[in-house]
């Protein structure tokens, strides 16, 4: 059994001490959510305070940024923390994607498969050095 301690974010706080007094306490994890404040920035300064805690975001909003500001945050962050990260996805509800994003609304089970695919798409032209194609990202089965 893993045990994580978790935290929504007030506002911009340093979350060294806590995210230290998480691995001290012997959890596995430490998480931050996105409420009002960007878990990945939080994280960032965690991992500055941890050596082993796995960090990660619960959740992290897919829709309101593109796949590749998410795929540049969470690779710099699974470099910073010596790939400790564990990337939690959310979609969002209706109300806030319509209203607070101003994006469309769509089915979020498709869409998503198609944001992760696009994530693990963009990794891997980083990783291996092959080129992106539209094949990548496809929610088709050949």
């Amino acid at each position: 059994m893993l045990l994580d301690r978790g935290a929504a974010l007030d506002g911009p706080v340093d979350v060294r001490s806590d995210a230290a007094a998480a691995e001290r306490d012997g959890f596995d994890g430490y998480w931050l959510s996105e409420v009002k404040h960007d878990p990945f920035i939080g994280l960032a300064v965690a991992t500055l305070a941890t050596e082993q805690v796995q960090v990660g975001t619960a959740i992290a909003l897919a829709f309101a940024r593109n796949p590749m500001t998410t795929a540049t945050a969470a690779n710099d962050l699974q470099a910073l923390s010596g790939g400790r990260l564990l990337l939690g996805l959310g979609t969002q509800v209706k109300a806030h994607i319509t209203r607070r994003f101003s994006m469309p609304w769509s089915h979020p089970a498709p869409r998503m498969r198609e944001y992760v695919l696009a994530l693990r798409a963009i990794w891997d032209t980083w990783h291996t050095g092959r080129r992106w194609t539209s094949a990548a990202t496809s929610t088709t089965t050949p």
